[in-house]
């Protein structure tokens, strides 16, 4: 019983405080946004999209949908996905919960689901365990049978902390300075291998970090 109330006090406390958290540091930060026409022509559009980051910059990320409201998270089932997937609630977003247990074929299901919706989907292709900064291949299937763009994300900021964790986990500091970037759409190409359009996403995805890193370089930092 003991355990059961303080599980329900964790799930319930943990998440308003990271909501409130989360809020409070982009409030303080100094925010800039590159490419952020990308997004925006997809949302104005009306075009659903599968939006990719790297695991380690999942804090922040909320805060850089641009207005698209209508998106759905894909999480782990874990009870730390259920801490993350009640904080996007708090901010108003849906979260669909797989299961890494399960596998990579019935989370590559779980995704073609959500791509028959009319939701853009939300998706850290080297998660929910790493390899770091490795794109796992559902996330390229996905775009391949749905004909969704997959839309390039990154979050960087010149002062903050690394975690220990596998994947280094980004925890920016007060008034550090950020950037959200967004790489152009990627297409798969029809008959196209899926192996081409996985380096091609690759490829996108290490562009749009380098000129986020590039952007702060050119204010005299380095990106933590």
């Amino acid at each position: 019983m003991t355990e059961r109330w303080s599980d329900r006090l964790l799930l319930t406390v943990v998440p308003r405080l990271a909501a409130a958290m989360i809020s409070g540091l982009y409030r303080v930060m100094r925010i800039d946004y590159l490419g952020e026409c990308y997004p925006r022509q997809l949302v104005e559009s009306e075009k659903p999209a599968i939006y990719a980051f790297w695991h380690d910059q999942l804090l922040m990320m909320v805060k850089g949908y641009l207005g698209d409201r209508n998106l759905k998270v894909l999480i782990s089932a874990s009870k730390d996905g259920e801490l993350i997937a009640r904080t996007m609630t708090a901010f108003g977003y849906g979260a669909v919960r797989g299961s890494s247990n399960r596998g990579a074929t019935e989370a590559l299901k779980e995704m073609l689901r959500l791509a028959r919706t009319s939701s853009s989907l939300v998706i850290t292709p080297d998660g929910p365990k790493g390899p770091r900064h490795v794109l796992k291949p559902g996330v390229v299937q996905v775009a391949k049978r749905s004909g969704r763009p997959i839309v390039p994300m990154t979050f960087a900021c010149s002062h903050g902390r690394r975690f220990g964790s596998w994947d280094r986990f980004l925890l920016p500091y007060p008034w550090a300075r950020g950037v959200y970037s967004y790489g152009e759409p990627i297409y798969y190409a029809p008959g196209e291998s899926v192996d081409d359009f996985q380096e091609r996403v690759e490829l996108g995805m290490a562009e749009n970090l380098r000129r986020a890193t590039a952007h702060l370089e050119a204010y005299g930092l380095s990106a933590i």
